[in-house]
């Protein structure tokens, strides 16, 4: 997100460091009013009305006091004082002017946000917002509409829909009254199916049959491509409704809603229902035409192009984004390459370079462009230059960074018409001080302080950086591509880990790789652009030599996003932020003393190429994650299913893929699997399949299984088209088939072999209950999958296999939910429970009672929102449990576990069950014929080191109580009756604890 080329010095002042060791310091004159301006309008649009008038009022009062101290400063300078004196007298008198406009800005800030927020909550429409009546209203669009991106919710994938900004200038109450209006909106449009689906669904939701259901509107995201899986039909309804250009108006029945924020920008959420097209009562404006015309050929021009190029080049050329599918997005945001994808300074740049030629050369006599070989003025060639600007605003929309582009080149222009110096700091901090005053809201938003700061960087922080570099012996072009990237990501991470808490580890050489692509792949789209609405093969033969550098940007960021190491997590918010300056101004201090060592250079840049790449080999011996013995892992993919099996080097069976791509390519990636013979489905459910591309992702995959029950229709329609293009055969799973992988052998017990009746007297709930069933055999345990398996299905399963006996480890059915057969969890008796569940579901997974059955007898629990991934290694002798994920403290009880709020861990074994005070995780176990003996890497004593050399450990963990005929899960804060020990077991508990 880092916004590397947000140039205001580019357009108009392409040497900001010439300029900057010519002129001397940087001029901060506009600086801090810009700065008071910004902050008082984002404090006042949250503030009462009467506050901000109070505040405004006193801070005029101190102005004119500070004006009146200056005047008098001013007056006396020129008396008897001594010159000395005299001139610190100016000083000061200079300092009191300066803090007066200070003070004079804050209060034009606050008093324009106060007004605007004031314009927002005015007229009816609130008060119907907090009624939630249904109205008829008109709107005018003021933004091109765009989709969200769907979002898994329980077992449901969210239904897709279209969202957009308008201004409500009509208004129908529900008692007929009609209002003449003007208030901003946000339109949210469903189709209709889609409503009815978000009702079924919600139907279905938590512990109940039919899966975890429940529908919620998806993150609005501008660069989501076309909805997936059931959406993708509905997505296409709703085409109409993304042709709505700005300024037109059109008549909708929505129900009002207060938005979820009191400082809203927006007066209401509308919530409209489409069965049909919109209803147009106004046309869009002729300029607004022109600026859809001009997008839509492009659009056209790229339409034969592969589907990267397709995508990226119109989001590269107008912040088009419509085409650019979640995966691609995903990736430009784990390589903070998003910035590419929103228009910024580097586009105006680019458009008056044509004009204007050199933009250094500008206003000299020996000036270049377009503007000479037509013999423009100076003036001349600000009027024509300032027209492009706004044009530019128009076709590519007014987002933050748009608009402080242009604000920053149509000063710049103006200082070239009048002759005047071109200062590029005074220029940024006037454009900033406008806009402000002019749209208070963008002071509330992280786009434009991206940009700002990215632009600040470029001009402050860059040029003294590339002369250190050039000092150095880096040649000059290099210098300034990696200073600039390095300026805008050092400012910038903070407030991405604000929003999204992480940090990028290859921004900077993903952003140096791209950026050679950049600039042919937008002159060469301008050209296109410009070109479509005349000539359109022209445009074509452009576009298609554009495709190749779009290609290139778009393989930057795959490969990049690929790495293990491209992003770590960071602590989110404004004190993750703040932790992370300061850890970036530490940094920076320490690598300006490791530049004068070439060794120290070299040996932070293996260092940083370590971190990236983390070989598994080396990540193992750092992190004790994976285990190199390890035979099943559950993999840490949210509330949903993921698990790997290993079947020999690199290779492995993967059971579902979770909801969300990128948590099961993460850790596929960390246990080394490239090669995946087997990828089988249990059922269609999105949190089951919805991660599959996150898989498939740089692995050869041999073949994808699922079950014979294709429902949900579009989410098995999703798993064929996913496969399709990846060119992997789909199979369906067989009763009774027994398959071998190396040393993995499974079978298949479940569904029979016809799939379950829904809604019969069995009771079968239909995709859950036919969930495919594995009866699994490695390393000599037995290892038993049952997908979302629901009590009809378990008892049928029993009945269908009377030889099914106890197991060592069971992968939990539904993530935990209390939905679960006694009987069936009594027979199969596991040593180890695994449980794959999300961090604060909704749902309640896992459920106490199961947790409580579990335990009774005898079992293990260990779940992925407490622990992270886990991985089972031993032999039926010495089982055990390596948890990688997060450290948590976890109380027993009836009341079952609450997951912990810990950052990452080292990978450690655990069993859940007791916590020594050394750090060590044990438990004993009669019934399985041995110890479980588990021990953590990261603990303050390394256990398993200890017991390798012979020496008891200096000090032990509590003894755990008994309850009834099985150990209970009791730790430092058991609770329950203390049973006397029984003879021998004392000993044989201290003796299986010093593994």
């Amino acid at each position: 997100m880092t916004s590397t080329r947000e140039e205001t010095a580019a357009p108009l002042g392409a040497e900001p460091e010439a300029e900057t060791h010519r002129d001397g310091p940087a001029d901060l004159r506009l600086v801090g009013p810009a700065v008071a301006a910004w902050a008082a309008a984002a404090c006042a649009l949250g503030a009462p009305a009467g506050a901000v008038g109070v505040g405004c009022a006193a801070a005029v009062v101190v102005a004119a006091l500070l004006l009146w101290r200056a005047k008098v400063r001013a007056a006396g300078a020129g008396g008897w004082f001594p010159p000395g004196r005299e001139a610190g007298r100016e000083r000061r008198a200079g300092a009191f002017v300066a803090l007066a406009a200070v003070l004079l800005c804050a209060v034009a800030g606050a008093a324009s946000a106060a007004l605007h927020a004031a314009d927002v909550r005015r007229g009816p429409l609130p008060a119907w917002a907090q009624r939630y009546a249904r109205l008829t209203v008109d709107l005018e669009v003021t933004d091109d509409p765009r989709m969200t991106r769907p979002k898994v919710r329980g077992s449901q994938r969210t239904p897709p829909a279209l969202v957009f900004t308008a201004d409500v200038v009509r208004i129908v109450a529900p008692d007929g009254t009609v209002t003449e209006a003007r208030t901003p909106v946000l339109a949210v449009v469903q189709h209709r199916d889609a409503d009815a689906d978000a009702d079924a669904d919600a139907e279905d939701g938590g512990e109940t049959r039919g899966g975890d259901g429940g529908g919620e509107e998806g993150d609005v995201h501008p660069r989501t491509g076309p909805g997936r899986g059931a959406g993708a039909g509905r997505g296409e309804a709703l085409s109409p409704w993304r042709g709505l250009l700005p300024s037109t108006r059109i008549r909708v029945v929505a129900r009002a809603a207060p938005p979820l924020a009191a400082a809203d920008r927006m007066a209401a959420v509308l919530r409209v229902t489409a069965d049909g097209p919109p209803t147009r009562v106004g046309p869009p404006s002729a300029l607004q035409r022109l600026a859809g015309s001009l997008r839509a050929g492009l659009r056209d021009a790229t339409d034969g192009l592969s589907a990267d190029a397709r995508a990226l080049l119109p989001g590269l050329v107008v912040g088009d984004t419509a085409r650019v599918p979640p995966e691609l997005d995903d990736a430009f945001s784990t390589t903070d390459l998003t910035h590419l994808l929103a228009v910024s300074g580097s586009n105006l740049t680019i458009v008056l370079a044509l004009l204007i030629g050199p933009p250094h050369l500008a206003s000299r006599a020996e000036r270049r462009g377009m503007a000479r070989h037509l013999g423009l003025s100076l003036r001349g060639t600000a009027v024509v230059g300032g027209a492009l600007a706004l044009g530019f605003v128009v076709v590519c929309r007014p987002d933050p960074s748009v608009l402080r582009a242009a604000a920053c080149g149509l000063i710049t222009l103006l200082a070239i018409g009048t002759g005047r110096r071109r200062s590029l700091l005074p220029a940024l901090a006037a454009a900033v001080l406008l806009l402000v005053l002019y749209d208070p809201w963008l002071a509330r938003r992280y786009g434009f302080l991206l940009s700002v700061l990215a632009t600040g960087a470029l001009l402050l922080l860059a040029p003294r950086w590339s002369a250190a570099l050039q000092r150095r012996r880096v040649p000059a072009r290099l210098a300034e591509v990696i200073a600039a990237a390095a300026a805008a990501q050092a400012v910038c991470a903070p407030v991405i880990a604000v929003l999204a808490a992480r940090v990028g580890l290859i921004g900077v050489p993903c952003n140096l790789l791209a950026e050679l692509a950049v600039a042919p792949a937008t002159i060469l789209g301008f050209a296109a652009l410009a070109a479509a609405p005349v000539a359109l093969p022209v445009a074509k033969a452009l576009a298609w030599c554009a495709g190749w550098p779009a290609e290139w940007i778009a393989g930057v960021a795959r490969t990049g996003a690929e790495l293990p190491g491209a992003e770590v997590g960071w602590p989110g918010g404004w004190v993750g932020g703040l932790m992370l300056a300061a850890a970036t101004v530490v940094v920076l201090a320490v690598g300006r003393r490791a530049l004068r060592r070439r060794w120290l250079c070299v040996l932070c840049a293996l260092a940083l190429v370590l971190a990236v790449c983390r070989p598994a080999s080396l990540t193992r011996v750092l992190t004790g994650w994976p285990p190199p013995d390890w035979r099943v892992v559950a993999c840490d993919v949210g509330q949903g299913d993921g698990l790997v099996l290993a079947a020999g080097d690199g290779t492995a069976l993967v059971v579902d893929t979770g909801p969300e791509p990128r948590a099961i390519d993460r850790c596929l990636t960390a246990l080394g699997v490239h090669r995946i013979p087997l990828l089988l489905l249990t059922h269609f459910h999105a949190d089951h399949v919805d991660g599959l591309s996150g898989a498939l992702r740089g692995r050869s995959v041999g073949a994808i299984e699922t079950t014979t029950f294709q429902e949900p229709s579009g989410q098995a329609a999703f798993v064929r088209r996913v496969a399709a293009g990846a060119r992997i055969p789909v199979v369906r799973a067989v009763p009774g088939e027994r398959r071998r992988l190396g040393a993995l052998t499974w079978e298949v017990l479940w569904p029979g072999v016809s799939p379950p009746d829904v809604g019969t007297e069995g009771g079968f709930s239909g995709p859950n209950d036919s969930s495919v069933a594995l009866l699994v055999r490695t390393g000599g345990l037995t290892v038993l999958l049952l997908g979302d398996l629901e009590p009809p299905a378990q008892q049928a399963l029993l009945s269908a296999h009377p030889e099914l006996a106890a197991v060592d480890v069971l992968k939990v059915a539904h993530h935990g939910s209390g939905y679960q057969d006694p009987e069936f969890l009594h027979r199969l008796a596991p040593r180890l429970a695994l449980i794959s569940c999300g961090v604060g579901n909704p749902y309640g997974h896992p459920a106490p009672r199961t947790l409580a059955a579990l335990r009774s007898g005898g079992a293990l629990v260990l779940r992925t929102d407490a622990d992270g991934a886990i991985a089972v290694v031993g032999t039926p002798g010495r089982l055990s449990a390596v948890v990688g994920g997060r450290r948590s403290r976890r109380r027993s009880g009836a009341s079952g576990d609450r997951p912990s709020r810990g950052g990452p861990g080292r990978g450690r074994r655990s069993a859940g069950g007791l916590r020594g005070r050394a750090g060590c995780w044990c438990r004993a176990r009669r019934r399985c014929g041995g110890a479980v003996v588990s021990h953590r890497t990261g603990g303050e004593t390394r256990w398993g080191s200890e017991a390798q050399r012979g020496r008891r450990p200096l000090r032990r963990a509590r003894e755990p109580t008994r309850r009834g005929r099985s150990w209970g899960s009791v730790g430092l804060w058991g609770r329950g009756p203390v049973a006397p020990w029984p003879r021998g077991e004392r000993a044989a508990y201290r003796a299986s604890f010093a593994c």
